[in-house]
């Protein structure tokens, strides 16, 4: 699979956060995304697009990014989670972790903290 290929689930109620990803994944290759703005949105958004990878940001409207990530890792134990967190989010940053995200980006991220990770994960 290459980058282009790559369909990424991108979560976060911050219009600019999610705005920031995609530049930053353009700068890499990648140009398939679905977008949510809360958690719910995400879960729904997962089953109905299936992407090779979440991007999740922890503190979002409706459901958290833990209770997000139980509710991907219940419906597909192979789901790709990264966790996109600022540096205030540490135990629920464990929490994620432990109900099944691969990794974690902290907030602010450089395009090559994604490189990386999809590299890792996707390609």
């Amino acid at each position: 699979m290459t980058k282009e290929d790559i369909k990424i689930l991108i979560c976060d109620d911050s219009i600019l956060a999610r705005k920031l990803l995609k530049d930053a994944l353009m700068e890499i290759g990648c140009s398939n995304f679905v977008e949510a703005k809360n958690g719910e949105e995400s879960i729904s958004l997962f089953l109905s697009e299936s992407p090779d990878l979440v991007l999740l940001d922890i503190v979002m409207p409706i459901f958290n990014g833990v209770e997000v990530t139980k509710k991907i890792i219940d419906n597909d134990p192979q789901a790709n989670i990264v966790i996109v967190s600022s540096v205030g989010t540490k135990n629920f940053l464990e929490d994620a972790l432990a109900a099944g995200a691969k990794d974690f980006i902290q907030k602010p991220f450089r395009s090559e903290m994604l490189d990386s990770i999809i590299n890792k994960l996707c390609v």
